[in-house]
């Protein structure tokens, strides 16, 4: 017996979440046309330098957790880990600055061979926010508030925004050489991940989960003491932007995020609610990204929102799916036709229709009309197909005496049905 299923970690969204999802997207589009965003669509496969150039070659993302392959001419290929180093490839590809700065928003799929658990799959889904080509601090505060306002819609009030400044190269620079210096004194004491960090990666033993680790880092240097003059004037002025827009924030000097193409802002916005995966949306600023793919230099900030995390969040008040309006009873050859023939007019109208199709007796039809909880039946015998009748009889209401009116229209009196139905 043939008992195929689906791989570890690549989870189908059956029709029970997928009305939640939707949901989900359809406020984040409002809020991306609102800000006057385009949205751009990148291949799922890329090719592996892509991926090894832009994300960094000793991170983990590169080093571990990418799906590459070699396809039948010989080019290794993988699919996307993440969506920036896509976006900007195209970008740099298409020659899309000559049009100016570019606001674009994306969402798919994304890959990466990690362990499975809550909102955090091989195969996930992101949805994000690249400003391309705009240098101001202002851009920095709008693209936060953007998701800030966006999670807030979907219903999210016990969010914490992170923020931090990696400051420029150089400044960068400077304060690795210092770090690396302070963690070889304490090689022994760092838990084996930090210690294979410290001379190729030694800014993401600031981000570690390890509970000792993080307790030695309290007294470790701060990328912050090393932030030129004009760094933190930046840093300084994103904070007040914030303030203003009445956006709450905390200051976390750990702050680095996973990608090596960072630099000044960096942020994220967690929740308390999802364990060790807290992060709901991470992103900050990436000036030298373009420039590494053999475009101009160009300054640019994004974010993006992991999908299966945020809909955990959301709970199942998101995922409801929506009751129909109408749900069609029916019996009879003519009465079957007719139903059909309304429904369809009827859904012409953005009215939600639910059809019966078991030919079952009235009083079970009406049980699953009223188990479907749409707010009315159109019932539909013989008789009424002969008259060219319809017969709505209200399901459910506020209004207790309002539950059995029934009301009968002509099939040729759609439109006053259609008002009754809206009211």
């Amino acid at each position: 017996m043939i008992n195929l299923k689906n791989l570890r970690g690549m989870v189908d969204l059956l029709p029970a979440h997928t009305q939640g999802w939707q949901k989900v997207e359809s406020i984040a589009l409002e809020h991306f046309r609102r800000a006057g965003l385009q949205e751009i669509r990148t291949p799922i496969i890329e090719q592996t330098e892509l991926f090894s150039r832009v994300i960094g070659e000793n991170t983990d993302v590169v080093g571990k957790e990418m799906y590459s392959f070699d396809d039948r001419g010989g080019r290794s290929c993988t699919l996307r880990p993440e969506g920036t180093a896509s976006v900007a490839r195209s970008i740099v590809q298409h020659g899309l600055l000559n049009n100016g700065p570019q606001r674009l928003w994306y969402r798919g799929p994304m890959f990466r061979y990690e362990r499975p658990q809550a909102g955090r799959q091989r195969q996930f889904h992101q949805i994000g926010v690249e400003f391309v080509g705009l240098a101001s601090v202002m851009s920095d505060a709008e693209v936060i508030s953007i998701a800030w306002n966006f999670l807030k819609d979907v219903g999210l009030n016990d969010l914490t925004l992170e923020i931090n400044s990696l400051g420029s190269n150089e400044d960068r620079n400077i304060f690795k050489e210092e770090l690396k210096d302070w963690l070889n004194q304490r090689f022994d004491l760092l838990d084996e991940d930090s210690q294979k960090r410290i001379n190729v990666n030694p800014l993401r033993i600031l981000d570690s989960k390890n509970k000792s680790t993080r307790e030695l880092l309290s007294d470790a240097p701060s990328l912050n003491d090393f932030l030129s003059n004009e760094s933190k004037t930046r840093f300084d002025y994103l904070q007040e932007l914030l303030v203003n827009l009445k956006i709450p924030y905390e200051i976390n000097f750990n702050l680095v995020r996973g990608l090596d193409y960072y630099s000044h802002t960096a942020f994220e916005i967690t929740s308390d609610h999802l364990g060790s995966q807290a992060t709901v949306c991470g992103g900050g600023r990436y000036d030298g990204l373009i420039s590494e793919l053999g475009g101009p230099q160009t300054p640019s900030i994004g974010w993006a929102i992991g999908m299966e995390r945020l809909i955990i969040l959301a709970g199942n008040k998101i995922l409801q799916s929506k009751s129909p309006d109408v749900y069609v009873i029916h019996k009879g050859e003519k009465a079957e036709k007719l139903a059909l023939e309304v429904t369809c007019q009827l859904r012409l109208s953005n009215l939600i229709i639910e059809l019966d199709y078991s030919g079952s007796s009235f009083s079970k039809q009406f049980k699953r009309a009223d188990k479907s909880r749409a707010k009315w039946a159109l019932v539909i015998g013989e008789d009424e197909a002969s008259k060219g009748q319809l017969l709505m009889k209200k399901l459910r209401d506020k209004q207790k005496d309002e539950v059995s009116r029934e009301y009968i229209f002509s099939k040729e009196d759609l439109d006053e049905l259609i008002k009754k139905l809206i009211d």
